[in-house]
């Protein structure tokens, strides 16, 4: 009997994706009414049991609390079924009969679902429904430190598909789960595609696996808050944010950007939502419990409520504060805390006007959450559609909850999980990862035109025409401009006077006329030369030059002694370049040295945040230099 658990957990992968590849081949040839049925018995089930599956939770992990993941749950299993019921994703989707077209859905097979610890049990219904709903089997990794809420609610859902009809090991769950197994799922043979979520490790590692894969990156959420805001409304907004599930949702606010002008209208409001607000010691010791010395966040913190944060750091916090705040006067490695936290701890950075508060919030997202989410909260139109142009996000929310509206909850966008990041992040979409991400599109297209009907004007797709003589005039006066006068063209005998006058030249093709004229220019070429002197003045033709450096043939010129090539000069080894040792690297960092085809040196004590590091390793941009 295997007692390695990561040979027990291979084992199980192995075993566990042959069956879901077996009951995919019973379940694609289900129609679009069967696979809704079966979609809409597992959302019944997540919503019944949405609340014990968020004790469950919490109890398990220790993180976030329990109201917010009951939200995530309805999310997932309310919310979501809602917004993709009536969406068409098995067999035929959609004929255009005027353009001709028809188009088939194709699933792609197994779903490879890896898991997170901070959102276990709505991560899993959220990837079973999908992978469902676009005709797939899925198999589930989940975190090791939340493998029973996990699992429980996996069980949940294929209880309720197999009821509902479908194939009875359609949705798998690894019970024995490592980071051995994780990687076999993700290497299967018969793994069609990887939804991934969990640290920037396991997303590098579904990237690495040669399969197609749904990965995010980090989030690090600024908060433009202008003149023209509410701002009452506003921060009651940030508060409820910031402090959903603790900070656990990768799209919570990370820090509050605001001109200076509305600095007491901000904090004051803040203090009447109760938030807690650091002094600078206290901020500084935020700090340090909160990342390591590589501007990690510790995973002690992570999740945790502000009154087990404040414990951690040394201080007190009241028993009905939502968040902590600190104030911060920078963006970047010399203020940590403008990095992602999370937990409920809010960073406030105020500046002098609404330019430098864009610019700031730019900063913030390089230094560690591009293309991920941002937020303004404005009525200035203007100044609204100014922000979403220059910022480096994909989803750019608008007086609402960062997590609620990122996921769905608030705003129109797709009811989601896995939120990408877009190419500017390493991610392969930037959009709400939904079912139409997990099947492929096969179109029928009928002829409509012929290639003739498709290229009307034949004048643009003709070949090229050219006078013949006009070229050999115009090398005429090229070769006429150098010194060299033309050879002079075959005599042509005169047509006799009762003959009818020649036709003019037909055009032809310049490929024909340029290697005419070219003939004609090397024969006009050679006759100059062969009527050039020598430099030793012998009117002979010249030699091809010699290694010596002579290029004359005639006798007297080749009896004289060659004389001696002199040594060639010894190689002088160019020195080295100085290296650089860069003390501290975010993304952005390693972005431009992409750009730039450029090195990063690195030293021991140097500082490299977690998003900069994977981007790095993928391309082999970081140089640990030599002392």
């Amino acid at each position: 009997m295997l007692q390695d658990l990561d040979l027990v957990s291979v084992q199980e992968v192995r075993t566990k994706v042959d069956k879901a590849h077996a009951a995919f081949q019973q379940f694609r040839g289900f129609s679009q009414e069967q696979v809704d049925t079966i979609v809409e018995a597992m959302a019944a089930a997540g919503r019944a049991n949405a609340r014990r599956l968020a004790e469950m939770a919490v109890e398990e992990t220790r993180m976030g609390n329990v109201e917010s993941k009951v939200a995530k749950n309805l999310l997932c299993a309310d919310l979501l079924p809602r917004r993709i019921r009536g969406m068409k994703t098995i067999g035929l989707i959609r004929r255009n009969e005027e353009e001709k077209v028809i188009e088939i859905a194709e699933p792609v097979g197994v779903v490879a679902a890896i898991l997170p610890t901070t959102n276990p049990t709505s991560t899993a219904i959220y990837k079973s429904i999908v992978s469902l709903k676009s005709g797939n089997a899925v198999v589930h990794s989940p975190h090791p430190r939340a493998k029973g809420c996990t699992c429980a609610t996996i069980d949940l859902l294929l209880q309720a598909a197999v009821s509902a009809g479908a194939p009875a090991d359609l949705i798998q769950c690894i019970n024995n789960a490592s980071m051995e197994g994780t990687n076999a799922l993700m290497r299967h043979p018969r793994t069609s595609v990887i939804l991934s979520t969990g640290g920037s490790g396991i997303v590098r590692a579904a990237y690495s696996s040669g399969k197609p894969a749904f990965g995010v990156g980090p989030g690090n959420v600024p908060v433009l808050i202008d003149e023209t805001a509410d701002i009452g409304t506003s921060i009651r907004k940030v508060v409820e944010g910031k402090s959903f599930d603790y900070g656990t949702v990768c799209s919570s606010e990370q820090t509050i950007v605001a001109p200076i002008a509305v600095k007491e209208q901000i904090l004051g409001e803040l203090r009447k939502h109760k938030a807690f607000f650091a002094n600078a010691d206290q901020a500084k010791a935020l700090t340090r419990v909160l990342f390591n010395d590589k501007l990690i966040v510790t995973a002690e913190c992570v999740g945790q409520s502000p009154q087990s944060i404040g414990k951690i750091a040394g201080f007190d916090v009241p028993a009905d504060a939502p968040i902590i705040v600190a104030e911060i006067h920078g963006v970047g490695k010399q203020h940590p805390l403008s990095a992602e936290k999370l937990s409920p701890v809010l960073a406030v950075y105020f500046v002098q006007d609404f330019s430098a508060a864009v610019d700031a919030c730019e900063g913030i997202l390089k230094f560690g959450g591009i293309g991920h989410t941002c937020v303004i909260h404005s009525t200035d139109e203007n100044r609204i559609y100014e922000y979403g142009r220059r910022m480096p996000a994909f989803r750019v929310l608008v007086n609402t909850p960062s997590p609620q509206g990122s996921t769905g909850i608030t705003t129109n966008v797709l009811p989601s999980m896995t939120l990408g990041c877009g190419a500017m992040a390493g991610n392969i979409t930037s959009d709400n990862v939904g079912p139409m991400h997990l099947l492929n599109i096969k179109r029928i297209a009928y002829a409509v035109r012929t290639p003739a009907e498709a290229f009307p004007d034949s004048a643009a797709t003709a070949p090229a025409t050219v006078s013949h003589s006009a070229v050999v005039s115009a090398v005429d006066r090229f070769l006429a401009s150098r010194g060299i006068k033309p050879a002079a063209p075959a005599a042509v005998a005169p047509a006799p006077t009762h003959a009818p006058a020649p036709a003019r030249p037909a055009p032809i093709d310049a490929h024909t006329a340029a290697a005419s004229v070219v003939d004609r220019f090397l024969v006009t070429r050679n006759a100059a030369q062969l009527k050039a002197p020598s430099s030793c003045g012998c009117a002979v033709e010249p030699a091809e030059p010699k290694p010596c450096g002579a290029t004359c043939s005639c006798p007297a010129k080749a009896a004289e002694p060659a004389a001696a090539a002199p040594p060639p000069p010894a190689p002088v080894k160019p020195p080295e370049p100085p290296v650089q040792v860069t003390d501290f690297v975010c993304e952005n960092d390693v972005r431009d040295a992409l750009r730039q085809a450029k090195k990063i040196f690195i030293g021991p004590k140097t500082i490299v945040t977690p998003a900069a590091r994977e981007l790095a390793n993928q391309h082999d941009i970081l140089v640990q230099a030599r002392r």
